[in-house]
């Protein structure tokens, strides 16, 4: 499993790290917030946050409401602060678990399996990777509306339809009443292009693929 934590101690962060390789847990340090929301924009990357509340740009419990506004996952604080205040605040604006600083390794690789567990036994039925709502003229990605021109909504609409089929750009053009007939065949792969890159800002797998002499298919 794959999990991350925010720790600006370095040394700790790297003993933490080559523990848990030894019960098959791979973590990802960051040193600051800003950090943190940085790797979280990338969906599903992480299982798990180990999450300090003394960070050298941010107070860790204002972290919190941050990274709930982007990312579902399930945060542990790790903290050397021993108010009660702390520990119930961080529960109250989301967190699964508080660790007291110092704690045995062993304890922490417990933890993060047992809330893992719980979590994943909770959690909703995954959402489908894209939602067409034809009445809105939107399509949502990975739970996200996507920002797209009528054209670009037309074009995706069908790639999703056809559930992998190969779509001419000829299909293309003359299934959708917003491009018009004499476009020629290299605007739709400018189309194509600003598709790809509204998909790769949430999410930076390639999901439509070209196939040569034939046109482009939706891979998922």
């Amino acid at each position: 499993m794959k999990i991350i934590m925010v720790e600006d101690d370095e040394a700790l962060a790297d003993l933490i790290y080559r523990f848990l390789l030894k019960y098959d847990i791979y973590l990802d340090n960051v040193s600051s917030g800003e950090e943190l929301l940085q790797k979280l924009q990338k969906p599903n990357e992480y299982e798990l946050l180990i999450l300090d509340l003394t960070l050298p740009d941010i107070d860790g419990l204002d972290l919190i409401q941050k990274i709930k506004a982007i990312a579902d996952i399930p945060i542990i604080i790790s903290s050397a602060r021993d108010d009660i205040l702390d520990k119930i605040k961080g529960f109250e604006k989301g967190a699964d678990d508080y660790m007291p600083k110092p704690y045995d390794p062993r304890e922490l690789a417990a933890r993060i399996k047992s809330v893992i567990s719980r979590y994943k036994k909770g959690a909703p039925k995954p959402k489908k990777l894209f939602e067409v709502k034809e009445d809105e003229h939107t399509i949502l990605f990975h739970g996200k509306p996507l920002d797209l021109t009528l054209a670009q909504f037309d074009i995706l609409s069908l790639l999703i339809k056809r559930n992998g089929g190969v779509v001419s750009r000829e299909d293309m053009i003359y299934s959708s009443p917003h491009i018009d007939d004499d476009a020629g065949l290299k605007n739709i792969d400018v189309l194509i292009s600003y598709i790809r890159k509204k998909l790769k800002a949430i999410d930076e797998k390639n999901y439509i693929q070209s196939v040569r002499g034939l046109g482009y298919k939706l891979v998922t």
